[in-house]
């Protein structure tokens, strides 16, 4: 059984615990690498053609302009197949109550039919807001099972819930 992790994340200006910091690895990102130590699952980091500005506050004013015009943004590189892979990791920030729009551009170019699909989201508080409705949509023919939700200041201390809930 072959696992993989697509995943969008951003290091730079970021909330962490209501305070901005600059963090050098995204918060999305710590998590699909635990999944990978427990799993040997293959990593797939969804990268933005145009970066996001480092501010914070730029950043979220583009993600929210992005959603509001229902985006597309070009990515660096496309994953073209999944076939080989029984279940797909799927992992992202939550901005503005879903998956940033990137993550829209790669995985409606997918086929996740007879796949097993587990969602994972970092936050400051927020959740999953509406993503779950949105991967339901997006991962059409994929067995969706039960997400994690993970607020961004706690990436490095739920290693243990992370093993937990890939063991489910």
């Amino acid at each position: 059984m072959s696992d993989l992790v697509i995943y969008f994340s951003r290091s730079g200006e970021n909330y962490f615990g209501g305070v901005l910091k600059n963090i050098e690895k995204g918060n999305t990102e710590v998590i699909a690498e635990y999944i990978q130590e427990f799993t040997g699952a293959d990593l797939f980091k969804v990268e933005p053609a145009i970066e996001y500005p480092l501010d914070y506050m730029e950043c979220i004013d583009v993600a929210k302009k992005e959603q509001q015009n229902d985006a597309r943004p070009e990515i660096k590189e496309t994953l073209e197949d999944i076939s080989a892979y029984d279940t797909i990791y799927i992992g992202f920030p939550n901005w503005w109550g879903t998956l940033p729009m990137p993550m829209f551009t790669q995985l409606e170019s997918l086929d996740f039919t007879g796949k097993v699909v587990k969602a994972f989201v970092t936050h400051e508080g927020s959740g999953f807001g509406s993503s779950k409705k949105d991967i339901a949509k997006l991962c059409l023919g994929a067995e969706i099972k039960n997400g994690l939700s993970i607020p961004g200041a706690d990436v490095y201390d739920v290693k243990d819930t992370v093993k937990a809930w890939v063991d489910e």
